[in-house]
């Protein structure tokens, strides 16, 4: 699989390319540039199925970068320091990105997932929405990778490695990936995980029945809340 690698911290680049020599030799690095414009050159030039893009660089952000070209032919990973904000958008969108200092296992995980999905322009468009505000998540089912508006999630329901994603409009998704990793990309959506296999949207709460245990949903359905959990969704009703 042709690379390329676009950060301005030479530094970078060369760790970079001795992790993928170490791990991922299947990876062969065909150019390197350090900013948003030589970048977005060395891209048209050599065509990589592949790029390691740096988020934060002097001329501008890899988002810049991927605004120039006219096509979005080529897998993304992005590299990043700490920024929360960024970070959220990429998990939602299910756009791959690796924290500096790359850890080994992150990069192949990483690569791994590149070589077996198609191209990511879909999800590259979906991470620029989110970082402009929008509130979409990239749902990966067995078939297809489907945009849903995170306010029409009612609720998620564990289906061992899988989640049942259940929505305003009465469809559900089934989608591949656990209600932990769901939970970590909500929680900061008014999502609340009530009990081992449930996490809910808590704006669609009608009344929490005290004597049964259960969440009732604005569509109806009762959702249990385990004996763990029951202080914190009465602290969390109160705050509501």
């Amino acid at each position: 699989m042709k690379a390329v690698i676009i950060d301005d911290m030479e530094a970078a680049r060369t760790a970079l390319k001795a992790d993928l020599e170490s791990y991922c030799p299947e990876i062969e690095i065909i150019g390197e540039a350090q900013g948003v414009v030589s970048g977005a050159k060395l891209i048209k030039d050599v065509s990589p199925e592949l790029v390691f893009l740096d988020v934060q660089m002097p001329d501008g952000s890899g988002f810049d970068l991927l605004e120039i070209l006219p096509q979005l032919d080529f897998d993304v990973i992005f590299t990043t320091a700490s920024d929360a904000y960024a970070l959220k958008a990429f998990k939602v969108s299910a756009v791959d990105y690796l924290m500096k200092p790359i850890d080994p296992d992150d990069l192949m995980e990483a690569v791994k997932r590149a070589k077996d999905q198609n191209n990511s322009s879909e999800r590259l468009s979906l991470l620029k929405e989110n970082m402009q505000g929008s509130k979409k998540i990239a749902l990966n089912t067995l078939e297809k990778i489907q945009i849903v508006n995170i306010e029409d999630i009612i609720r998620c329901e564990s289906s061992v490695n899988y989640t049942t994603f259940y929505f305003m409009d009465g469809t559900k998704l089934l989608v591949t990936k656990t209600l932990k990793e769901f939970d970590k990309m909500l929680s900061e959506y008014n999502f609340f995980r009530v009990h081992q296999s449930h996490l809910i949207n808590t704006e669609f709460i009608k009344e929490f029945l005290k004597t049964n245990g259960e969440l009732v949903m604005k569509d109806g359905t009762k959702v249990p809340v385990s004996t763990r959990k029951k202080a914190q969704v009465m602290e969390m009703l109160n705050n509501l």
